[in-house]
């Protein structure tokens, strides 16, 4: 017989499977994913490292599971950014408090719109993934900006490429702001400021040298807007 050591009676010893079973109703099964859980882990990637450090196995191991496991939440890396893309954007702005008039609430869609590419640069590039779906939340800012083109007098055709040119701007002011931000400014910059085009370019250096190319992208993304919705109004006050 072996002598069970003091203290230990039988009643007291608990079983291995017991003392397993007992640790797991303390500690509970481990909470499962949610697909935006992951998404915004996605998100932080992709905010610090750009979209191109997106991958299926870099997100899975930004959450703790293995790439397979990922992929029961997500068919797909497209899948993936879709979510990305809903959650970063946010839901479309409710306009209604501003002030009533068409250009004030344009104005103020489009200074939000932009802030999205400005809190995550990756978005730009997301967006023009081949293949994907757009989600509610992308659909419903497109509608709010259609909503309010149609307070004009402008016909639901041309609505719509009103909506295209203030897009096309908010996006290449992005674009433009990224370049700058990465410091990539035109190569024929320097040699601009140094006069060597002077006189060949007089206009550009000119433009150049009064500091137009220093110019932040928000003074730049201001006065586009400003342009196009002051031909909106143009064209719609020569039908009156």
């Amino acid at each position: 017989m072996i002598a069970r050591p003091p203290g230990n009676s039988p009643a007291r010893t608990a079983s291995p499977a017991k003392a397993a079973a007992a640790n797991k109703a303390r500690t509970g099964p481990k909470p499962a994913l949610t697909t935006a859980q992951i998404a915004r882990a996605a998100i932080a990637i992709a905010d610090s490292e750009g979209l191109d450090a997106i991958s299926m196995q870099r997100v899975a191991r930004a959450v703790g599971v293995t790439t397979m496991a990922l992929y029961r939440y997500f068919a797909s890396k497209t899948e993936l950014i879709e979510l990305m893309i809903e959650i970063a954007g946010g839901p479309a702005p409710n306009l209604d408090a501003l002030e009533r008039g068409w250009r004030p609430r344009l104005t103020e869609w489009a200074r939000r719109c932009s802030a999205i590419y400005r809190r995550h640069p990756w978005f730009l590039q997301a967006t023009m993934t081949p293949g994907r779906k757009l989600g509610q939340n992308e659909l419903g800012w497109m509608d709010v900006a259609y909503t309010v083109l149609s307070r004009t007098e402008l016909s639901p055709r041309e609505q719509h490429r009103a909506f295209l040119v203030l897009i096309g701007h908010i996006r290449s002011s992005a674009e433009f702001a990224q370049a700058q931000a990465r410091g990539r400014s035109s190569s024929w910059e320097p040699a601009m400021r140094l006069g060597k085009y002077r006189d060949s370019y007089p206009a550009l250096a000119a433009a150049v040298e009064a500091g137009g190319f220093a110019e932040s992208i928000g003074t730049s993304l201001d006065f586009g807007l400003e342009c196009i919705l002051s031909g909106i109004r143009a064209i719609t006050r020569a039908r009156r």
